[in-house]
């Protein structure tokens, strides 16, 4: 018999949760010939998220919870809950419910039957989102797959089912900066795709500000791609350019049409315009150099303060 380990990142998820669970048992446990755990990973919630766990996993000797010592993110929640998972076959999942249960049976009969080493939900629509959010989400992924070369297309998400090998896989790229949707590309593996429409969150507010979408996006670029650290060398080549075009111009129009030459201009436009590209590429370079630093300094990618 087969056991299904559900994977639930939550953060302030009090108004969600019981019912998250309701309806994930409600299709998990019909699934014929398995078992199933549900792992919770409390990622520093500030509301009542950790007694409704505490009162779930009372209620249900399936259920564990993972408590972190502060909020560390969601992507060191999917790690702990992979990394703590005693399943032969893996889900994560949404607690707001964006990730519908029911297509749970059918990730099983891909996985299970089909031969697949993974199953996941695609979003088709954007309902709900905003125009603005719709249309830089889809922008980002269209910049990222010709950035990175790997298949991170829109609606792709971390809904999914994975078996042990892809789990296993996954749990051994142990960096500290975690791009989850970049990883799963990464490492491969043959994988079935389920497209479902759009839904809205079941309660609560979403916690990803635009802020925190572009943090993530860039974070997601600059760990799967070092195509930024080519900027230098091109914009180096069109400056050079720009000061041939201006040196051989005022050149010609003293020597054959005698204009004279407004040269503090022309020096202050250059000297703004080379010292705002010079801070750009430090930026870019110190970027990359923060997360190198930041990997080698091997810290935790979770810390578990309490646990049942």
């Amino acid at each position: 018999m087969n056991k299904i380990s559900i994977i639930v990142p939550c953060y302030n998820e009090e108004e969600s949760l019981s019912r998250f669970y309701l309806e994930t048992l409600e299709h998990v446990s019909a699934i014929p010939d398995t078992t199933y755990e549900f792992l919770f990973i409390d990622d520093g919630s500030r509301d009542h998220t950790l007694d409704i766990l505490k009162l779930l996993c009372r209620n249900d000797e399936n259920c564990r919870y993972f408590s972190f010592s502060r909020n560390f993110g969601k992507e060191a929640a999917m790690y702990a809950g992979l990394e703590h998972a005693a399943g032969d076959y893996c889900v994560l999942m949404d607690a707001d419910l964006q990730h519908p249960p029911k297509l749970l049976a059918s990730m099983y009969h891909a996985v299970r039957q089909e031969g697949y080493d993974c199953c996941a939900g695609k979003r088709v629509g954007r309902e709900g989102d905003g125009a603005v959010r719709s249309f830089l989400s889809r922008s980002f992924y269209a910049v990222i797959q010709k950035l990175t070369h790997m298949n991170m297309s829109d609606g792709a998400g971390d809904f999914r089912m994975m078996n042990r090998t892809m789990t296993d896989a996954i749990l051994q790229m142990q960096e500290y900066n975690r791009y989850t949707k970049g990883i799963f590309s990464f490492v491969g593996f043959e994988t079935k795709w389920l497209e479902f429409e759009n839904i809205e969150r079941a309660a609560g507010t979403t916690k990803w500000s635009l802020k925190s979408l572009f943090s993530y996006a860039f974070d997601g670029i600059l760990s799967f791609s070092t195509a930024p650290l080519k900027l230098p060398g091109i914009l180096g080549a069109v400056l050079f350019l720009i000061s041939c075009f201006l040196g051989v111009s005022q050149l010609l129009g003293q020597v054959l049409f005698h204009h004279p030459a407004d040269s503090l201009t022309l020096i202050l436009t250059v000297v703004i315009f080379l010292s705002s590209l010079q801070m750009m590429m430090i930026f870019i370079l110190g970027e990359y150099l923060s997360k190198d630093y930041l990997e080698n300094k091997k810290r935790p990618i979770y810390i578990i303060r309490e646990s049942n």
